[in-house]
């Protein structure tokens, strides 16, 4: 287990631990480190299925009544010592500064939206968030269910006001069943929502590391339900792609995928619709939404630590901690830059904690290959506090 260095600002802030996910005492490992913070949310990565199941009944043993437990299976973690697999990361948010709330949203392949949105207004109400406090939500998914899009949008137009970030669970590069947790119950086709009030400063941080290119493509024909592109520009779509990309179409793997994304633009920015795999009569499965008619542009990699760098530095404090929810097709495209050390190096600086995705949700969007977090601030200096005076 990692628990890293023991700090003052640590006592108010969330404080994430780590153990091996095949540890037979992996549950003792994490409660050793979650106790000492007396957690009033947990938030587990990295287990799934049955494992993901007896981690949640240990956690509710040892924890207490009131504690919220969520969390779900990966496609890779980010701990307190950067990024990491096959291990379990649980994220601990002390009652003292952080109180919690949790529904399931079920039935995803049906979209019962009338019915998302009466429980999300109905939890909102009976929450009774505290004005001074700050207050934000998480949106956990399942990665395989192909509903992000209108889930992320039923929840805004539900709750305008809170701002709301996420991940996809994920299932390595296997992209075929994940697992969701809430207490001591695991699912799949469903969501895992939840409201979080803290005393603590808050900022959203966002990072994309593309830019478009001039070169462009139509869909002409497109499967939305199953977000498959079956045409680009009226040729078979997975030779299409690697023409454009510049690649040999027997060439053609995630990583490549995530070294030449394919972007949308909406209003004055482009969004990554990464794609996830070829299909067996050459169109390209993705990982958001997708019909025909649109037009999407090449991406092309910009600095991919440097940028980062430059996200967080921005923010008026350094910060206790920032839960991340990283794309894991970001995590590839580091590996193949021979950049995975750097990334992990400055995760361990910035206090980053939590999970790689099938996709991030922020700002009522689903997106892919962009890290989106939620940074938790120490209070303003005296200094701070004047100078803004």
């Amino acid at each position: 287990m990692n628990t890293g260095p023991a700090t003052k600002e640590d006592v108010a802030g969330p404080v994430a631990v780590q153990a091996s996910r095949e540890a037979p005492d992996l549950a003792d490992q994490l409660l050793a480190g979650l106790h000492a913070i007396a957690p009033g949310l947990v938030l587990v990565f990295g287990a799934a299925h049955e494992r993901l199941g007896k981690l949640g009944q240990a956690l509710r043993a040892s924890l207490p009544a009131e504690c919220v437990i969520c969390g779900c299976s990966s496609a890779g973690e980010i701990g307190p010592s950067g990024y990491s697999s096959d291990s379990v990361v649980a994220i601990g948010f002390p009652k003292s500064s952080f109180r919690a709330h949790s529904i399931t949203l079920r039935n995803l392949a049906t979209l019962p939206v009338s019915e998302w949105m009466t429980l999300l207004r109905r939890m909102h109400k009976g929450f009774a968030p505290a004005p001074a406090r700050s207050l934000f939500g998480i949106l956990l998914v399942d990665g395989v269910s192909g509903q992000e899009d209108a889930l992320v949008s039923t929840i805004e137009a539900a709750l305008p006001a809170v701002p709301v970030m996420g991940g996809s669970a994920g299932d390595g590069l296997d992209f075929r069943h994940t697992s969701l947790l809430a207490g001591d119950e695991v699912f799949s086709n469903a969501a895992v929502f939840l409201l979080v009030e803290t005393d603590l400063a808050i900022s959203e941080v966002s990072f994309a590391h593309f830019s478009p290119t001039e070169t462009r493509a139509v869909v002409t024909a497109a499967i939305p339900d199953k977000r498959r592109i079956v045409e680009l520009n009226a040729e078979p779509a997975a030779e299409e792609y690697a023409r454009i990309a510049g690649i040999a179409q027997q060439d053609l793997t995630p990583t490549e995928f995530a070294r030449h994304p394919l972007m949308v633009r909406m209003g004055k920015h482009h969004h990554v619709r990464a794609i996830s795999a070829l299909t067996e009569d050459g169109g390209l499965s993705l990982m958001s939404s997708i019909d025909t008619g649109t037009v999407l542009t090449l991406g092309r990699s910009d600095d991919m630590t440097q940028g980062f760098a430059e996200v967080l530095e921005s923010l008026p404090r350094p910060p206790l901690m920032v839960l991340g929810f990283d794309c894991i097709l970001r995590r590839l495209a580091l590996e193949r830059a021979g950049l995975m050390n750097t990334m992990s190096e400055m995760f361990r600086r910035y206090r980053v904690a939590g999970f790689n995705t099938y996709g991030e949700q922020h700002s009522g969007m689903h997106v892919n290959q962009t890290f989106v977090g939620m940074a938790f601030l120490p209070p303003a200096s005296d200094n701070e506090t004047h100078d803004a005076a």
